[in-house]
């Protein structure tokens, strides 16, 4: 199990997705890609794309100003 990060920060959608998207590609199951971003529709974005493509969404955390640092297992 590996973990990755992503710092997302100052993107607005529809960019953190797609590069979730990007990175995913390099992932292996039971990996954790850990995401950090502003944008204010960040943490729905996110819940719909590990909907569709059957991700879980392990877990989120707010980091106050408006940051958030999601966890996806992969």
């Amino acid at each position: 199990m590996t973990v990755e990060i992503l710092d997302m920060v100052g993107m607005k959608c529809p960019q953190p997705v797609l590069k979730i998207a990007v990175k995913a590609t390099d992932m292996n199951p039971e990996d954790i890609l850990e995401v950090v971003g502003d944008c204010p529709t960040f943490e729905r974005d996110v819940r719909v794309w590990c909907q569709r493509l059957n991700k879980t969404f392990l877990s989120i955390q707010d980091e106050g100003c408006g940051k958030k640092r999601i966890q996806i297992l992969f």
